[in-house]
């Protein structure tokens, strides 16, 4: 009697079930910009699951390999400059740093398929909440996510070119802020 209880309970309060991010088709860009312009390219994610309950988004986690950081504006000699430059302890430190990750803590409806996400993100060992609104949808038995997301690097310690830290850059600024555009495809 006991037994047949909790497998009834199971079934009425519904199952969150995790599904795993396939790394290779999903997508984060990023854009990054200054006074006189701005530079775009990607990174990839390493690995990540999305936690979802009676078809709603309920939590999740990431870990996004920053040594792969690639510029897609420029090319040659001055992409591999920029790349190296964004990977040096004066940007991201990948180095000592090769992953960043971000946690979901809620994820607040905002009407079908539409959440304010809330996390903790992880840039060069500094943990900040930070919350961004996201698109979630199941199709064929896959979870397909997005989102636009703006992030204050210069709460991460990335101080290279920041009006914030340093006085008198003029046309050299580099804006704190960064933006993400992140699409991702989970499955069961």
């Amino acid at each position: 009697m006991i037994k047949a209880f909790i497998v009834f309970a199971a079934l009425v309060s519904g199952e969150a079930k995790d599904y795993k991010v396939n790394t290779s088709e999903s997508t984060v860009e990023w854009v990054g910009k200054k006074v006189t312009g701005q530079h775009n390219g990607t990174i990839a994610l390493k690995n990540g699951t999305l936690a979802m309950e009676d078809g709603k988004l309920t939590g999740g986690s990431f870990t996004i390999d920053m040594t792969t950081i690639t510029d897609l504006d420029l090319s040659g000699g001055s992409k591999e400059k920029l790349e190296g430059h964004l990977k040096s302890d004066d940007f991201f430190g990948v180095e000592k740093y090769p992953t960043s990750t971000f946690v979901i803590t809620r994820a607040v409806p905002q009407g079908p398929g539409k959440y304010k996400v809330i996390g903790n993100i992880t840039i060069k060992g500094k943990t900040e909440q930070i919350q961004f609104p996201a698109t979630v949808e199941e199709k064929d038995g896959k979870i397909m996510a997005s989102a636009n997301i703006t992030i204050d690097r210069s709460k991460f310690d990335v101080r290279f070119g920041s009006g914030s830290f340093f006085d008198n850059l003029g046309d050299r600024t580099i804006y704190d802020n960064f933006d993400l555009t992140v699409n991702l495809v989970a499955g069961k």
